[in-house]
């Protein structure tokens, strides 16, 4: 026998370490709220989850990702005049079917359109993308089907906050509300 063999060592799995793993290959299901985000700047977020960079077992070539619940896309918020002059291609594939639409023509035929076309183009020409797009999951509202809401086990943070609209203030809390200036009682608004 010689100095430099060993003989291979027998690794016992214990049912906590096999549990572990399991959980590394999972796949979790991601809950993001898209009201008054920007869809472009969501979806390099949301690209991450599907493709699953975010795991420490990630693999350009392996499919870990996780699946993603978008609610919320009809009050999506673009820059500026990004809803005018953002056209969208679609061809039908015969003669003359070619097809530009403005965004916001887009989203008021289908509120989740936008979102998913943005997401498409973030997660780019990857070999997994046919595989990938269908764990995205839009609802144009904050209703969720009961099969979907129980699998959810985390939440996205938002890109940027959301304010609270006046309507959502109560009173009481608008009297509290610092002021500027009183007007005065004589004060005509015309």
């Amino acid at each position: 026998m010689s100095l430099w063999y060993k003989p291979p060592k027998i690794f016992v799995k214990s049912p906590t370490k096999r549990v572990q793993q399991w959980a590394v290959f999972s796949r979790l299901w991601w809950l993001y709220d898209a009201k008054w985000q920007n869809p472009f700047y969501s979806a390099m977020k949301i690209q991450k989850y599907l493709l699953g960079s975010h795991k420490p077992i990630h693999h350009p070539l392996s499919d870990c990702g996780d699946h993603v619940v978008i609610i919320n896309t009809k009050e999506i918020a673009m820059p500026a005049e990004e809803w005018r002059y953002r056209v969208y291609f679609h061809h039908t594939g015969y003669p003359g079917g070619a097809s530009w639409t403005p965004a916001y023509e887009l989203h008021e035929k289908d509120p989740t359109m936008v979102m998913y076309k943005a997401v498409y183009r973030a997660v780019g020409n990857n070999l997994l993308r046919p595989e990938v797009m269908p764990r995205l999951h839009l609802f144009h509202d904050d209703v969720i089907s009961e099969e979907i809401l129980k699998n959810v086990t985390a939440q996205i943070r938002q890109l940027r906050p959301v304010p609270k609209r006046l309507e959502e203030y109560s009173e009481e809390e608008q009297e509290q509300f610092p002021k500027l200036f009183d007007w005065p009682k004589e004060y005509v608004i015309q």
